[in-house]
């Protein structure tokens, strides 16, 4: 299968195709290599691709461009059976300081790349949306019938990207999934994320800062199960003009997550607490019974596992990697 995935440098989408050679596909990357974290981290991802490929049967192309650039994203449209977008200008945060900027990215991007990919009649387009589209919680878990009433410019940005997908299969028989992704981690992860922060200080013996109260929880979604569930979606019209979550089933509060990782790595420190952040989410926590439903999703690790091997990855790559996040 031909498959071009959208912000392909980055980390879902960087995992996505690295799996998508493996299994021996023709895969290619569109990333523009904006720095909203440090770009080392995406020249590492391609050279793992690179390395896959060069052990693998697929084909592999980088192509440097933006989603916004209708041009460039036509081309590569066009040579795709199957298309995974993933590009976005991430960050709750960054939305509320630049929402015309994460617009324009975000619901612009995905316009051009979903009127390319009508016009090129491509099989299907599995899109990445957000457990942020749902906003405050009426009940937990979040099921995909709960109202969406995001909290954030991100959050809207992303409900957008749904409606806009939905339209396009509704009116252009476009098949179109979109996934709501509840805060993914794993190896390669942004160095940002509060896992990677509190992995980094507590191996520095510093104690992690918790934003807020800590009483604050987070469904987090080891990368591999993301990969997964995008496998199943390159074969299955099971899900076409629907959205699914792609949790874990499971939810932390952010105190316990700063005491799971302090306990594997410096029991003897003190948490430090500093003021909550901006448009943050109080709690996430997805149901996955429509997707085990619908895609047989079934998540692959409880957060403990995944935080547990989180640690080992880090310590085996902290000489490379463990600056990226210390600088971020």
């Amino acid at each position: 299968m031909r498959i071009l995935v959208t912000g392909g440098a980055g980390f879902i989408g960087g995992h996505l195709a690295e799996a998508f050679l493996r299994d021996g596909h023709d895969v290619t990357v569109l990333d523009n290599l904006e720095p909203f974290y440090d770009v080392r981290l995406k020249e590492h991802t391609l050279d793992i691709h690179r390395e896959v490929a060069s052990e693998h049967d697929g084909s592999y192309t980088f192509r440097e461009g933006d989603v916004r650039d209708a041009e460039t994203v036509r081309e590569v449209v066009a040579d795709a059976d199957t298309v995974v977008h993933q590009a976005a200008q991430a960050g709750v945060r960054t939305s509320v300081a630049e929402p015309r900027k994460v617009t324009d990215i975000n619901v612009g991007g995905t316009v051009t790349l979903l009127e390319a990919a009508k016009e090129a009649a491509v099989e299907r387009v599995i899109l990445a949306s957000s457990s942020s589209v749902y906003g405050k919680p009426e009940s937990l878990p979040y099921e995909e019938d709960h109202p969406t009433e995001p909290v954030s410019p991100y959050g809207v940005t992303k409900l957008t990207q749904e409606h806009m997908a939905r339209v396009y299969t509704e009116l252009h028989g476009l098949p179109t999934v979109c996934l709501r992704y509840f805060t993914v981690y794993g190896p390669r992860m942004r160095p940002n994320m509060a896992i990677s922060n509190f992995v980094s200080r507590c191996v520095n013996d510093e104690p992690p800062v918790i934003y807020g109260d800590g009483q604050q929880t987070r469904d987090f979604t080891y990368v591999a199960d993301v990969v997964d569930a995008n496998r199943t979606l390159l074969e299955s019209d099971a899900a076409d003009g629907d959205v699914l979550n792609i949790g874990s089933s499971d939810n932390i509060s952010i105190q316990e997550l700063a005491e799971t990782v302090r306990d594997q790595l410096a029991p003897e420190i003190e948490i430090e607490y500093e003021s909550a952040r901006e448009a943050d989410a109080q709690h996430t926590h997805a149901s996955v019974e429509k997707a085990a439903e619908v895609i047989g999703y079934e998540p692959s690790r409880t957060i403990a596992e995944g935080v547990g091997e989180f640690i080992e990855w880090y310590q085996a790559n902290r000489e490379w990697y463990e600056p990226l996040v210390r600088e971020s």
